[in-house]
């Protein structure tokens, strides 16, 4: 099916199609290139297999028959979609067979400076298509039918379609010498370092992107551009690497906006039926962001077919629907999905212009039959009084005929705002269960964070509710209380933890360094001498890849501490601690 299956996760340069041999060192061949994507792969129709995996480059980036056969179906709209001519979607799938490369110092680099919601996915990969199906009479089909994919676990969705527009077109007339040309450009890029904006060039053209840092502000609109009088030629500017046309994408849904925020807050189950990818996959896409910057921690399936191998286990009937948002075209689902609590159902998309006819609430009772008409079939009851005033603004938005920009940043600022003040006093009852900072002293074990108890969260509501910042009222209480069962919940507590303890142990690590280490040794045993190196030593490794937020001084410090040590020592340990 592809040519070259490889052996292993290791890559090297090769021409395509053609075996090739060594192992992947950071600064070796397609180092550059694994920091962005994982292999580029080409799906066409075959009269006798079907789909069929035509082209894989690197040649030797290893895929399971599972993950190719996985890719070969998502990779082509169904018959039900009926796309001619060129059309973008994306799909995400499930990693089989764990990690099959291993991950540098840069990708935990990129990956500790990036927000949880845009950081590498360690089980999933993203396939970004370009499919293109046109009448050609010298195919025995009568018809081209192609798909270029860009396989990565990025979730750069605008950048790398924008790539695919370049680069799909010349393929599609030039194939494999222009594929090659572009993958060997791609292995010349900058690292995606979060924080940076960075000009990637590609077939003549510079793509100009800033990489998303949790240091940055949320922005209520698109970032303002950068200088580039000195590039030649003068940069395409990327407003976003990830952030789709939320307005466009939810025009049909725009009254439901507030139910649909709550459903993806609960990790409620959503089957998405649209009449084609792209408009499943983007419609996927807005729902999983509308979180932001919470990470969305439920599974999701921009694009899913009846060929899928998890198919048997997202339909069974047995068990309660998963938490999963799960984008389709084939009306076949509605049947097999009757049990499912939430349906939307959307139709084709209308020219921009007037707001479009918006979906109705209907009860999931009537979804009976295969020709089920646009709406969103649910008996949830949102815990949250609608916002109507957002609405209003929109209208007033399309009377004055505002950019659809425009209209998304008012969108995307109403929905950072709903989920930052519904955050905000989680945030606060977290922080208090951080030990004092006096109470951590050199010596000891640090103190243990205390334990996150609901009960007492929910009385605290009364001193930190969101009423103090967001004018929605409701049933806040039933909201949490409903949350606090969600894979959400638990994954934006492990985060917090995870970091909250991060920090402990950086502030034990800073206050080691300020104490008096000749005063701590004269009355220690060596075995306890070493036992500080050595637990110094390991906190440094951490620090210096990233997993600590420690400062320069303070690892400056600790390197001196630790040459101080050890030169203490008897020569005997000093040769074991520190080897020639």
């Amino acid at each position: 099916m592809d040519q070259g299956s490889g052996a292993g996760p290791h890559r090297a340069r090769g021409r395509l199609g053609a075996p090739s041999c060594g192992a992947r060192a950071p600064g070796a061949p397609w180092a550059r290139f694994s920091a962005w994507l994982e292999c580029v792969c080409v799906v066409t129709f075959d009269l006798e297999l079907g789909q069929a995996l035509e082209l894989v480059y690197p040649s030797d980036f290893q895929l399971t028959d599972k993950e190719k056969s996985s890719i070969c179906y998502l990779s082509f709209p169904d018959s039900h979609s009926g796309c001619l001519g060129d059309t973008q979607f994306s799909f995400r799938i499930r990693q089989c067979g764990g990690q099959r490369r291993p991950w540098h110092m840069d990708d935990r680099h990129c990956d500790s400076g990036a927000p949880v919601s845009l950081q590498r996915e360690p089980a999933h990969y993203f396939g970004y298509v370009y499919f293109r199906q046109v009448k050609d009479s010298s195919m025995k089909r009568g018809y081209f039918q192609k798909s270029l994919v860009l396989v990565s676990r990025l979730p750069f969705v605008r950048l790398f379609q924008a790539l695919l527009s370049l680069v799909a077109p010349e393929y599609f007339d030039k194939l494999a010498p222009c594929l090659e040309a572009v993958c060997d450009e791609i292995d010349q890029w900058p690292a995606p370092v979060p924080g940076q904006t960075l000009n990637l060039p590609v077939m003549g053209v510079v793509l100009q992107v800033h990489i998303p840092s949790r240091a940055d502000k949320p922005e209520s609109g698109p970032p303002k551009q950068c200088s580039h009088e000195n590039l030649l030629p003068a940069p395409v500017v990327l407003t976003s690497v990830h952030e789709l046309d939320l307005f466009r994408c939810f025009r049909p849904v725009l009254a439901h906006v507030q139910l649909l925020w709550e459903l993806m807050l609960l990790g409620e189950p959503l089957l998405v039926l649209a009449p084609s990818p792209a408009v499943s996959s983007e419609m996927v896409l807005a729902l999983t962001s509308c979180l932001q910057p919470l990470k969305f921690c439920c599974d999701y399936r921009p694009y899913f077919t009846v060929h899928d191998s998890e198919f048997k286990e997202f339909t069974t009937r047995t068990q309660a629907p998963p938490s999963v948002v799960l984008g389709v075209t084939n009306p076949f689902f509605i049947k097999t999905l009757q049990h499912w609590p939430h349906v939307l159902r959307i139709g084709e998309p209308k020219m921009p212009g007037d707001l479009p006819k918006q979906v109705k609430l209907k009860k999931p009772s009537r979804l009976k039959t295969l020709d089920t008409k646009p709406g969103l079939y649910t008996a949830y009851t949102t815990y949250l009084h609608r916002d109507k005033a957002l609405l209003r603004r929109l209208l007033k938005g399309l009377q004055k005929k505002r950019p659809s920009d425009v209209q998304t940043a008012v969108l995307r600022r109403h929905l950072l705002e709903l989920t930052q003040s519904f955050l905000r006093p989680l945030e606060h009852y977290m922080a208090s269960l951080m030990p004092l900072q006096k109470s951590i002293t050199p010596w000891k074990t640090p103190p243990q964070i205390h334990p996150f108890h609901q009960d007492d969260f929910l009385r605290s509501l009364e001193h930190s509710g969101p009423q103090l910042t967001c004018l929605l009222k409701g049933d806040r209480l039933g909201l949490y209380r409903r949350f606090f069962k969600s894979p959400h919940f638990d994954g934006w507590y492990r985060q917090r933890h995870k970091e909250m303890a991060q920090k402990l142990e950086a502030l034990h690590l800073e206050a080691i360094c300020e104490a008096n280490i000749e005063i701590w040794m004269k009355d220690k045993s060596e075995v306890e001498v070493v036992d500080l190196v050595l637990k110094l030593r390991e906190r440094l490794v951490r620090a210096q890849g990233h997993q600590l937020p420690v400062k320069e001084a303070t690892l400056k410090r600790a390197r001196l501490y630790i040459e101080t040590v050890i030169g203490s020592l008897p020569k005997d340990l000093q040769v074991v601690l520190c080897p020639p």
